[in-house]
């Protein structure tokens, strides 16, 4: 299914020359955390509900042009484009524009998480592991390669955290052998930061460290 079907157009664009008054009124209707604002049918930003608190209710969104605020999607972005809007900005709707910057509507962050539920990274059944390297060390090809040397198969991986020293890997596989997979990126120096029954390296920690514990209370 294409992301571009989750477009709705079930309330029209804010009015530039709307009165604050009616603004406050469509955001109690609707509960959104944004909604665009369009000028003579040009889009020129979005309307923060948060913001119109804040207003005087006789003026006009005109007015307020100032706080707008200008992030969007467009037609042809890919759903993973379009989560990336919705995160960077806060915002549980945003505005699409075509390649001709004319407004079609927009996407709600439920329709666009909905999408992403129906991705084979989510439906296809697999183990999550986490793995964690320094920036410049690290390899998604090498990642990738790991994997596949050990017969998995890799439905799908993102940077799921990062700072300036090291990144960590997320990836969801299917078939292959969980173990073999987690002692190789050991001997790539990756560090495991997920956790799993099937970790041998691990579990001999914990049988030396059960050892010790019976051993020194002799």
């Amino acid at each position: 299914m294409e992301i571009t079907n989750y477009i709705t157009t079930d309330f029209k664009a804010i009015d530039s020359q709307d009165t604050i008054a009616t603004v406050r009124d469509f955001f109690e209707e609707i509960k959104v955390s944004h909604f665009p604002v369009i000028e003579e049918g040009v889009f020129i930003g979005n309307l923060s509900a948060e913001d119109v608190e804040t207003f005087e209710d006789d003026k006009k969104v005109i007015d307020y042009k100032y706080t707008l605020e200008t992030f969007f999607a467009r037609t042809d972005n890919v759903w993973l484009e379009v989560l990336e809007v919705f995160a960077k900005n806060h915002s549980n709707l945003i505005p699409v524009l075509d390649d001709n910057n004319a407004y079609v509507g927009y996407y709600e962050i439920e329709d666009i998480l909905s999408f992403f539920h129906q991705t084979t990274f989510l439906k296809e059944q697999g183990r999550i592991i986490k793995v964690k390297k320094g920036v410049l060390d690290y390899s998604m090809s090498q990642i990738t390669q790991i994997v596949e040397s050990n017969n998995g198969k890799l439905l799908g991986l993102f940077i799921s955290d990062s700072d300036v020293d090291t990144i960590e890997v997320t990836m969801k596989i299917s078939l292959g052998a969980i173990n073999e997979i987690i002692q190789t990126f050991r001997r790539y120096n990756y560090e495991i930061t997920s956790e799993h029954h099937e970790d041998d390296y691990i579990n001999n920690l914990k049988e030396r460290s059960d050892y010790l514990d019976r051993y020194l209370n002799i």
